[in-house]
Order: structure tokens, then sequence, then C-alpha cells
């Protein structure tokens, strides 16, 4: 189908100042160098070597330029038209961020002028020496070559034309340029605020030439790409090829949102032509055949140049508002990366100054994650690894909580249990737990054997059926012998996290070699005294576990006693009722013969004691002992580890590690050791800042054509639909109803404005949504406009006798 006509005359595509304006703002961010740093709304030509890029360039801007695709394809190129009463054309250089210092300012004072249009190959081969693009082994440059245009027959308009796209290497090109040339394409056309000009000549068959794939691979709606047909005179007239381009030229083959468009440019017999000749030939040609049937704002090099500036007008009006916030995220970047950095620091005082500055945010957000509050930006998102890291106080009760699970599951020698299969099930088995060696398991039939046999080779004076109650301590000991190890592992587990939780915060607070001075010399030495602190601790605590007598006047201790004993005897008890009743099913009693039953009978089967070995009673009561005791000792290590060990000896001292009074009291070499600046640093602040100039000044200028934002009144509280359907109220007690004064004050504002006694009538409804009748609209020099919904002007009066009713 044809492409939608965006037919308009060269003096109707630039209707205001403010357009005019608009264009030159975004010239002026490429001109500073912005566009280094954020994408600019831009109109790239592509095309194949040969394709005739030179000719359509040449045609547009009414000026010649190198017809060969030699080494000044090998750079960007920014073609600028602007119209102006004096002609004239200027030549610059804008150099790659990535040139030194030098390079860069040499390069910047490249810059030519003349006002013969025949002297700009000239020039532009005299740029090139200057890039040291023909001195050097490199046939590529990230500089760019900026060609300034002005005059009075010109449009505004500005374009970039890119290395023609190689297929094949040869003698002059190396594979290593045709790889080169075609990532930059491709990176140009990537850039979602570009609009690709494709140019395909018909001297060859286009589904050969691969600039119309490359352009639907990052555009494949077609949405920013504008087709460029050269060389239609070289198909013959009435061929199927002649038709196949005319069907592409009607956007029906390769369809663009944009469309395409048809030049005839100057051939080799008619190179020397004038322009003036060059579009009298291109009139006439297009004036018969099958192209005398097209839209005229299709072909010819004069409607292209209005086509061009137009898209171009509308895709900075579309990326603006983005373009703007793009600009400010960066200046928040690079405030922030030039925060860390610091100001410049020679002296001893000013190094000391800027350490003091970053112990005390030092203490604030070590702080806030001992606390377990996460509002500052530093903590970030809590689903990510680093995230998480950053939230110590999480990171703490989750080792803890698993270092209790631990203790529970992996923290005795031996699992007791009733009876060993090999089904018995390991239901203290968990995730956390999986990492460390299990329990060994063990009968209690087993177990009691060598406790009977211990007690045999401890007695003292006791009598039997009693036991020496140094026992206890004897298999208590043996039985919390992982301990210390679980707990080394723990404690090595939570310093490791406050660690690592060390360096996000210093790397968050200043560059990376102030960090690292920062953790090498200061935090990690006092991290290594903390983490001793913390095993000192421990052993500490692990003592009265170790080598004392059980000591406890905690009642659970006796309360688990009991507790096993209950359970031991309720088994006993169900076991010796099953045998008498002949092993009957023993959850009801209505089938069982309660009353043929003798009472002393009954009660002999229950009471009856079988065990005649004293020494095994007796190791049953350590056993039991031994347990409760584990239990009560096991609650209590973990409570003092978390407590005495992880918060006193640690965590409640992380915010002294960087204190201002630690920055005192530094030694004058220490300071500089630590905070004097690298030539890197320097090297990089002045990078950054010479970065946030041209992007702050960018921003401004950006600004300037966005406009301010303005308050919604649409939602403020008065404009509802009841105010306005309000039969009896006045202005003034429509006033009166809003309870915040400010919104009053805004009112009256607006009464202010429009006179004293204009009505309350602020809106016009469009279905169920309110419009402002007169919010302001922003023009492109950032002056604002009243419009007025209906083209009417608010009136209001203190009444209104009628009601008020929505349009």
């Amino acid at each position: 189908m044809l492409a939608t006509s965006l037919h308009t005359s060269p003096l109707e595509s630039l209707k205001s100042s403010d357009e005019l304006g608009l264009l030159d703002a975004i010239d002026n961010l490429r001109s500073q160098g912005v566009s280094h740093y954020v994408s600019l709304p831009q109109l790239i030509v592509c095309g194949d070597q040969s394709s005739g890029k030179s000719s359509v360039l040449e045609a547009i801007s009414g000026i010649p330029f190198p017809t060969k695709d030699n080494l000044c394809t090998r750079f960007a190129t920014e073609l600028i038209l602007r119209r102006t009463s004096i002609v004239g054309v200027s030549i610059s250089i804008v150099p790659s961020q990535n040139r030194s210092d030098a390079e860069r300012h040499r390069l910047s004072e490249f810059r030519e002028s003349l006002t013969n249009f025949n002297e700009v190959p000239t020039l532009i081969e005299k740029a090139k020496d200057f890039m040291g693009i023909s001195t050097t082994s490199s046939a590529f440059s990230n500089d760019v070559l900026r060609v300034e245009i002005s005059g009075p027959t010109q449009q505004h308009l500005t374009i970039v034309d890119l290395p023609g796209l190689i297929h094949s290497e040869n003698k002059i090109q190396t594979s290593a340029d045709v790889a080169l040339v075609l990532s930059m394409v491709q990176s140009y056309m990537a850039n979602r605020r570009s609009i690709i000009l494709a140019v395909v000549s018909a001297k060859n068959d286009y589904a050969n030439q691969i600039v119309t794939k490359l352009a639907k691979d990052v555009d494949s709606k077609g949405h920013r790409t504008l087709g460029i047909i050269t060389k239609p005179d070289t198909l013959p007239v009435g061929s199927e090829s002649e038709l196949a381009y005319a069907n592409l030229a009607r956007n029906q083959d390769v369809e663009f949102r944009l469309g395409w468009h048809v030049l005839r440019n100057r051939d080799y017999e008619t190179r020397n032509a004038s322009m003036e000749a060059r579009d009298a030939a291109e009139e006439q040609f297009f004036s018969q055949g099958l192209w005398k049937e097209f839209p005229r704002n299709l072909v010819g090099i004069t409607s292209l140049r209005a086509r061009l500036s137009q898209v171009l007008l509308q895709q900075i009006r579309n990326e603006l508002p983005g373009l703007l916030e793009e600009i400010e995220v960066n200046v928040k970047e690079i405030q922030m990366a030039l925060d860390k950095l610091g100001t410049s620091r020679d002296t001893n005082e000013e190094q000391r100054l800027f350490l003091l500055h970053i112990s005390q945010s030092f203490q604030s957000v070590v702080n806030a994650a001992v606390e377990g509050t996460y509002g500052d930006g530093f903590f970030g998102d809590p689903r990510s690894v680093e995230g998480y890291s950053k939230r110590l106080r999480a990171v703490i009760q989750n080792l803890s909580m698993e270092f209790a699970e631990i203790m529970r599951t992996r923290g005795h020698r031996r699992h007791i249990v009733d009876q060993v299969d090999s089904n018995t099930p390991l239901s203290f088995r968990s995730e956390a737990s999986s990492r460390y060696p299990e329990p060994e398991i063990i009968s209690r039939a087993k177990f009691l054997d060598e406790v009977t046999e211990l007690l045999k080779r401890s007695r003292g004076r006791e009598l039997p059926g009693m036991f020496n109650p140094l026992i206890v301590g004897d298999l208590f000991h043996e039985q919390s012998a992982p301990w210390e190890r679980l707990m080394r592992l723990h404690l090595k587990a939570v310093w490791e996290a406050a660690r690592a939780f060390l360096e996000l915060v210093t790397s968050h607070l200043t560059d990376e070699v102030t960090s690292d001075a920062l953790l090498r010399e200061v935090i990690d030495p006092l991290m290594e005294q903390r983490y001793q602190d913390m095993i000192a601790k421990l052993v500490e605590l692990l003592i009265p576990h170790q080598k004392g007598h059980p000591i406890t006047y905690n009642h659970y201790f006796t309360e688990t006693i009991q507790n096993m004993r209950e359970k031991r005897l309720e088994a006993e008890v169900t076991r010796r009722l099953s045998r008498f009743f002949g092993s009957r099913d023993l959850t009801t009693l209505e089938e069982l013969p309660i009353k043929k039953v003798k009472t002393s009978s009954l009660i002999s089967a229950l009471t009856s004691r079988n065990e005649a070995d004293m020494d095994r009673y007796a190791s049953s009561e350590v056993l039991d002992c031994m347990h409760a005791y584990y239990k009560v000792a096991m609650k209590s290590i973990i409570d003092n580890i978390a407590t005495q060990a992880v918060e006193t000896q640690l965590v409640g001292k992380l915010g002294d590690l960087l204190s201002p009074a630690r920055i005192i009291q530094m030694k004058p070499d220490l300071v500089a050791r630590i905070a004097a600046e690298s030539p890197d640093n320097r090297s990089q602040r002045e990078q950054l800042a010479r970065k946030l100039v041209i992007l702050q000044a960018g921003l401004e200028s950006c600004k300037k054509h966005v406009g301010r934002p303005t308050t919604n009144l649409q939602h403020r509280p008065w404009h509802t639909d009841v105010h306005l359907s309000s039969e009896d109220e006045s202005g003034d007690e429509i006033l009166h109803s809003v309870s915040d004064p400010e919104e009053v004050d805004a009112q009256e504002a607006i009464e202010a404005s429009f006179g004293a006694t204009a009505e309350s009538k602020l809106f016009v409804f469009s279905g169920s949504e309110p419009v402002n009748p007169f919010s302001p609209r922003v023009g492109g020099n950032g002056e604002q406009k009243m419009e007025y919904a209906d083209s009417e002007k608010p009136v209001l009066s203190k009444k209104s006798k009628k009601k008020k009713t929505a349009k």
C-alpha cells in the first residue's frame, strides 16, 4: 500500500520558531557531546557501498561530497542543515570520549569555514588527516566529522552518514573492515531514537542488499524506517525489474511505516552538472513513464527534504520526554560516582575530612542494617543476592535460626531410638543440617548396655539401684561433643556475612581504591580481632559443658524427666493390657470382658515389675537424667551464643569499626595511605565532571522545551460531580466545603486571576473524565499558554440560579 502522505512545502514544514528551537536544541546537545552518553533523535543514512548514499547527501544539502567509498566513510559524518540568510559551511571534529585529554583538545581545535561549496571534499580530506586516519594502520575512528551548512534555501535537518556496508573483503578492505563497518551500522540502527534511511540502489536486486534486512532486524514493524530508492533511471523502461521497484516504492513489498521515497541522482556522465541541472533532470524523469503516476511527495529531492524535516521533528517530539528522563538518570548516577570519589584532597587535613564524611555515612548505614531498618537506598532489592547480603540483621537472624536447627538435629553424638532397623526414619533431617555429619543411631537397649558397663566401672558408695551423679556429666560430655565444631562453623558464617556486608558498605560509600584501603588498613584487622573475641567467648561458654559437672536450676529439667518416664510407663501399661486381654484392640473397652476380670489380677498385671537387674534400672535413670539435662543445656547455649558471642562481641561493635573518633585518632601517614588520591582517581573525577557538565547543559536545554510539570487540577477535591452539580451552593460555599487551606488558596488564586465575579465552573466533562478548560499548554520555548475548552474562557459568578450541568 502507499505510505501515508507527509506532503508539505519547505516553508510549511517549519511552522514556528518553537520548532526551530527544538531542532537547534538537539543539535546543541550533539555538539556538546551528549550523544556520547545518551542516544539522541537523529536521521541515519545506511546502505551498501555504491548504493548512492553520497549522492543522496549531496542532493539534500546542495553541496558536493566525496563519492568514493574510501576512508572518509570509516567514521560517522553529521550533516547539519540550517536555514539562514548567510551562506556558509563549517567543518569540525567531535572527538571520541576514548581519546586522551590532549587528543580531545587538539581535535576540538579543528574548525574550518568556507563559502565555496566545491572545497568541501578537500576540507573533509584535511579533517581525516587531522584525525590521523591516513597515518595509522586503523581504518576506523570513533570521532565524528561535523559538517554544518547554512543558507536561505536549506531545510532544518540533521543527518548522520554512516559507512557503506561491505559484502566481502578485497585488496583494500579487509575482513576486519567488513566486521567493523557492520558493527557500527548495527549499533546506530539499534538506537530506538534513530530514524533509519535505508538507501537501496535500483541497479541491483534489492533482495541482495542487506540494509533492508538489518533495518527489519531492529525495527520489525518499520515504525522508524524510511526507504530511499536511488538510480531508478538504470532500470529498463517497462521491464519487470522496473515494475518490482515501483511496487517497492509503493510500500507493497518491503513495508515500512514511513514508506519509501525515490530519487534520481546524477550519473557518471552528468557528474559535473550543476544542482539546478540535476533537479531539472530529476523532475523530467519523474514526469514520464510509470513514475508520472506516483504522488509528488514520494519522489524527488524537494519533497524528500521537507519529508525528512517533518519526520525528524516528529521523532524529536516523541522522544524528548524519554530523553529528558534518561539524561536525569545519567546525571544522578554521575553525581553518585562523584560523591564516592569525594572532592580533590591534596593535604592531610583534606584527606582526614574526607574520611570523616565516610565514617559518618558508614555508621548510619551500619546501624540501620543492625537495627533491621532498610529504608536507605543502599539496601536495594532483597530478592537479589546482593540486596539480601546488605540486610545484615535478616542474614544474622536466619543464620541463628539455622544454627538452632542444626544444634537440635546434629548437636548430639548419638541419636537414641527404641529399635533400629533399615527403615528407621531420620525425622531430624533438614535441608539446613544436611551439610553436617549425622548422629550415630543407636537403640535404647544397646545404649543402656553401655551405660550399665560404665556404672559398674564407676561405682562409688551408692546403694544398688542408685547411680553416681558424676556419670550424668560423663555421658553429657560425650553426647555434646559435636557442639564446639558446630558453634565455630556458625560463628565463622556470621563473621563472614558481616565482613561481606562491610565490603558492600565501603564500596557504596567511596571509590574502589579508597574502599580497598579502608578494608585493608582499618576494617580487616579489627574484624580479625572481633572474630578472635567471638572464639574466646565461645571457649568461655563451653567450659561448664565440657569440663564442669552438670548444674541447672531450670524446672524444665525435672519436667523433662517426668515426661520421659510417663511416656515409657504409658507404653508399658499399653503393652501389659494388650497381653492381659489377649492382644485385643484397646482403642475401646466395649468388647472387653471387664466384668469377668478379677480386679486383683488386673492390678497385679499392671503394677508387677520384672526388672531384677538393679544396675539396669539405674542405667535407665542415668540416661533419662542425661537426656533431660542435655535439652536444658542445649537451649541455654544456643541463646548464649547469640547474645554473648554474636551480638556482644561482633554485631554490637560493627558501627565503631570506622567511627569519627577512630578517624580523628589516626596517624597522618595512615590517613595518607587510605585517602590520598591516585592519578587514576583524579583522571576519573575529571572525566566524570566533564561528562556531568555536558549532561547538565543538555538537561537544561531539554527542560526549556519540555516545560516544567504542573499540578493536575483535575484531582483537586473541589473538582467533583457534587461540586459541579450543586444547585444551591455559591462559589464561597464551595470554598468553605474544602478542608485543606492550601486548596482554598489555590481556588482563590484562580479567582484572582480570572476576576472576582467569575463563577466556579472550572471543568467541562468528556464522558466521565473531567477536562481542565484552562490547563497550561507548554510551547517549544518553555512558555505556557492558556487554552480553554470549547473556546470559552471561564466566567465565574458568585451565585448561579441554574443547576450546573456537565457538558
